[in-house]
Protein backbone atom coordinates (compact mmCIF):
# COMPACT_ATOMS: atom_id res chain seq x y z
CA UNK A 1 0.00 0.00 0.00
CA UNK A 2 2.99 2.08 0.87
CA UNK A 3 4.23 2.25 -2.51
CA UNK A 4 1.37 2.76 -4.59
CA UNK A 5 0.38 5.42 -3.00
CA UNK A 6 4.04 7.29 -3.05
CA UNK A 7 3.54 5.96 -6.70
CA UNK A 8 0.73 8.10 -7.08
CA UNK A 9 2.66 10.96 -4.80
CA UNK A 10 6.08 11.47 -4.00
CA UNK A 11 6.40 11.17 -0.45
CA UNK A 12 2.99 11.15 0.28
CA UNK A 13 2.64 7.84 2.73
CA UNK A 14 4.62 6.27 5.30
CA UNK A 15 4.09 2.97 7.29
CA UNK A 16 5.09 2.91 11.32
CA UNK A 17 4.46 -0.38 12.83
CA UNK A 18 3.91 -0.83 16.58
CA UNK A 19 1.71 -2.45 19.43
CA UNK A 20 -1.22 -0.37 19.93
CA UNK A 21 -1.40 -1.52 24.08
CA UNK A 22 1.88 -0.24 24.53
CA UNK A 23 1.68 3.44 25.42
CA UNK A 24 5.18 4.30 24.60
CA UNK A 25 4.38 3.05 20.96
CA UNK A 26 1.66 5.34 20.47
CA UNK A 27 3.94 8.28 21.23
CA UNK A 28 6.37 7.43 19.03
CA UNK A 29 3.87 6.87 16.08
CA UNK A 30 2.99 10.39 16.48
CA UNK A 31 6.27 11.44 17.07
CA UNK A 32 7.24 9.77 13.75
CA UNK A 33 4.55 11.25 11.91
CA UNK A 34 5.06 14.87 12.85
CA UNK A 35 8.78 14.31 11.69
CA UNK A 36 7.84 13.06 8.58
CA UNK A 37 5.53 15.58 7.50
CA UNK A 38 5.85 18.43 9.55
CA UNK A 39 2.68 18.41 11.32
CA UNK A 40 -0.42 16.67 12.23
CA UNK A 41 -3.80 17.49 10.42
CA UNK A 42 -6.16 14.52 11.15
CA UNK A 43 -5.61 11.54 13.41
CA UNK A 44 -8.07 8.61 12.35
CA UNK A 45 -8.59 6.07 15.15
CA UNK A 46 -9.25 2.53 12.82
CA UNK A 47 -7.44 -0.13 14.35
CA UNK A 48 -9.75 -2.54 15.80
CA UNK A 49 -9.70 -6.55 17.03
CA UNK A 50 -12.86 -7.72 16.59
CA UNK A 51 -14.00 -11.86 17.56
CA UNK A 52 -16.66 -13.37 19.51
CA UNK A 53 -16.82 -13.50 23.32
CA UNK A 54 -19.86 -15.77 24.43
CA UNK A 55 -20.94 -15.13 28.41
CA UNK A 56 -19.41 -18.11 29.77
CA UNK A 57 -16.04 -18.15 27.88
CA UNK A 58 -14.71 -14.30 28.25
CA UNK A 59 -11.44 -14.41 29.70
CA UNK A 60 -9.67 -11.37 31.00
CA UNK A 61 -7.03 -11.36 27.94
CA UNK A 62 -10.13 -11.11 25.72
CA UNK A 63 -11.03 -7.68 27.90
CA UNK A 64 -7.69 -6.32 27.78
CA UNK A 65 -7.32 -7.22 24.50
CA UNK A 66 -10.71 -5.64 22.88
CA UNK A 67 -10.69 -2.72 25.29
CA UNK A 68 -6.97 -1.96 24.99
CA UNK A 69 -7.57 -1.85 20.77
CA UNK A 70 -10.75 -0.29 20.48
CA UNK A 71 -11.06 2.35 23.43
CA UNK A 72 -7.71 2.45 25.57
CA UNK A 73 -5.50 2.51 21.91
CA UNK A 74 -7.65 5.54 20.58
CA UNK A 75 -7.53 7.76 23.75
CA UNK A 76 -3.84 7.55 24.49
CA UNK A 77 -2.81 8.16 20.95
CA UNK A 78 -5.31 10.86 20.75
CA UNK A 79 -3.80 12.25 23.67
CA UNK A 80 -0.40 12.04 22.42
CA UNK A 81 -1.66 13.66 19.18
CA UNK A 82 -3.29 16.56 20.61
CA UNK A 83 -0.43 19.07 20.75
CA UNK A 84 0.45 18.82 17.58
CA UNK A 85 -3.63 18.69 16.21
CA UNK A 86 -4.13 21.91 18.39
CA UNK A 87 -1.06 23.50 16.49
CA UNK A 88 -2.94 23.07 12.83
CA UNK A 89 -7.05 23.24 14.20
CA UNK A 90 -7.05 19.24 13.37
CA UNK A 91 -9.30 16.86 13.99
CA UNK A 92 -9.82 13.39 15.05
CA UNK A 93 -12.10 10.79 13.75
CA UNK A 94 -12.98 7.62 15.68
CA UNK A 95 -13.95 4.54 13.74
CA UNK A 96 -17.15 3.13 16.24
CA UNK A 97 -19.99 0.34 15.11
CA UNK A 98 -23.36 0.65 14.56
CA UNK A 99 -23.10 -2.41 17.22
CA UNK A 100 -21.96 0.26 19.90
CA UNK A 101 -25.84 1.23 20.09
CA UNK A 102 -27.20 -2.14 19.58
CA UNK A 103 -25.05 -5.12 20.99
CA UNK A 104 -24.53 -7.81 18.62
CA UNK A 105 -25.29 -11.21 20.14
CA UNK A 106 -22.03 -13.02 21.31
CA UNK A 107 -20.06 -9.81 21.47
CA UNK A 108 -20.56 -8.42 24.70
CA UNK A 109 -17.03 -6.99 25.11
CA UNK A 110 -16.48 -5.55 21.35
CA UNK A 111 -19.82 -3.83 21.77
CA UNK A 112 -19.33 -2.37 25.34
CA UNK A 113 -16.08 -1.20 23.93
CA UNK A 114 -17.12 0.31 20.70
CA UNK A 115 -20.24 1.83 23.47
CA UNK A 116 -17.10 3.47 25.28
CA UNK A 117 -15.80 4.79 22.20
CA UNK A 118 -18.72 6.68 21.06
CA UNK A 119 -18.89 8.25 24.75
CA UNK A 120 -14.95 9.26 24.53
CA UNK A 121 -15.85 10.66 21.26
CA UNK A 122 -18.26 13.17 23.02
CA UNK A 123 -15.96 13.64 26.06
CA UNK A 124 -12.92 14.39 23.69
CA UNK A 125 -14.83 16.89 21.50
CA UNK A 126 -15.81 18.77 24.95
CA UNK A 127 -12.68 18.66 26.00
CA UNK A 128 -10.31 20.01 23.19
CA UNK A 129 -12.61 22.13 21.41
CA UNK A 130 -12.32 24.43 20.41
CA UNK A 131 -9.04 23.81 18.67
CA UNK A 132 -9.92 20.73 17.64
CA UNK A 133 -12.99 18.60 16.11
CA UNK A 134 -13.79 14.92 17.53
CA UNK A 135 -16.23 12.84 15.33
CA UNK A 136 -17.15 8.99 14.96
CA UNK A 137 -18.41 6.82 11.92
CA UNK A 138 -20.59 3.62 13.05
CA UNK A 139 -19.99 1.83 10.09
CA UNK A 140 -22.96 -1.04 9.12
CA UNK A 141 -22.19 -3.90 6.90
CA UNK A 142 -18.67 -2.51 4.68
CA UNK A 143 -16.31 -5.05 4.91
CA UNK A 144 -17.46 -8.60 6.16
CA UNK A 145 -15.06 -10.57 8.79
CA UNK A 146 -11.62 -12.34 7.50
CA UNK A 147 -12.72 -15.97 8.50
CA UNK A 148 -15.74 -15.58 5.85
CA UNK A 149 -19.61 -15.46 7.16
CA UNK A 150 -22.57 -17.72 6.55
CA UNK A 151 -23.97 -16.31 2.61
CA UNK A 152 -27.56 -16.84 4.49
CA UNK A 153 -26.54 -14.70 7.06
CA UNK A 154 -25.14 -12.21 4.68
CA UNK A 155 -28.39 -11.57 3.05
CA UNK A 156 -29.65 -11.41 6.12
CA UNK A 157 -28.33 -8.70 7.56
CA UNK A 158 -27.92 -7.03 4.24
CA UNK A 159 -31.90 -7.19 3.97
CA UNK A 160 -32.60 -4.96 6.99
CA UNK A 161 -30.75 -2.08 5.41
CA UNK A 162 -33.29 -0.02 3.76
CA UNK A 163 -30.78 0.64 0.54
CA UNK A 164 -30.56 -3.25 0.39
CA UNK A 165 -27.23 -3.72 -0.08
CA UNK A 166 -23.69 -3.72 1.42
CA UNK A 167 -21.56 -0.51 1.57
CA UNK A 168 -18.13 -0.06 0.41
CA UNK A 169 -14.58 1.71 1.81
CA UNK A 170 -15.03 4.58 -0.16
CA UNK A 171 -18.61 5.32 1.45
CA UNK A 172 -16.00 5.09 4.98
CA UNK A 173 -13.67 7.45 2.81
CA UNK A 174 -15.91 9.96 1.80
CA UNK A 175 -17.20 10.36 5.36
CA UNK A 176 -14.24 10.71 7.03
CA UNK A 177 -13.36 13.44 3.98
CA UNK A 178 -16.24 15.14 5.20
CA UNK A 179 -15.64 15.16 9.01
CA UNK A 180 -11.97 15.89 7.90
CA UNK A 181 -12.37 18.84 5.70
CA UNK A 182 -16.12 19.95 4.83
CA UNK A 183 -17.36 20.15 8.34
CA UNK A 184 -15.30 22.71 10.35
CA UNK A 185 -18.54 23.35 12.47
CA UNK A 186 -19.08 19.78 13.37
CA UNK A 187 -18.32 18.12 16.64
CA UNK A 188 -19.06 15.88 19.08
CA UNK A 189 -21.09 13.67 16.17
CA UNK A 190 -21.41 9.27 15.33
CA UNK A 191 -22.07 9.03 11.53
CA UNK A 192 -23.65 5.99 10.91
CA UNK A 193 -23.19 5.04 7.32
CA UNK A 194 -24.75 1.50 7.15
CA UNK A 195 -27.51 2.17 4.41
CA UNK A 196 -30.14 2.61 7.28
CA UNK A 197 -29.78 -0.70 9.01
CA UNK A 198 -29.77 1.45 12.07
CA UNK A 199 -33.12 2.98 11.19
CA UNK A 200 -34.41 -0.34 10.73
CA UNK A 201 -33.67 -2.35 13.73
Amino acid sequence: MEQSLNSERRDSAIVIAGDLLDSQVLLQIVEETVRAFGQLDVLINNASTFYPTPVGSITTAHWDDLMGTNLRAPLFLSQAATPHLRATKGSIVNMIDIHAQRPLPQHPVYSTAKAGLIMLTKSLARELGPDVRVNGIAPGPILWPDGGIDENIKAEIVSKTLLKRSGSPEDIVRAALFFAIDAPYVTGQVLAVDGGRSVGW
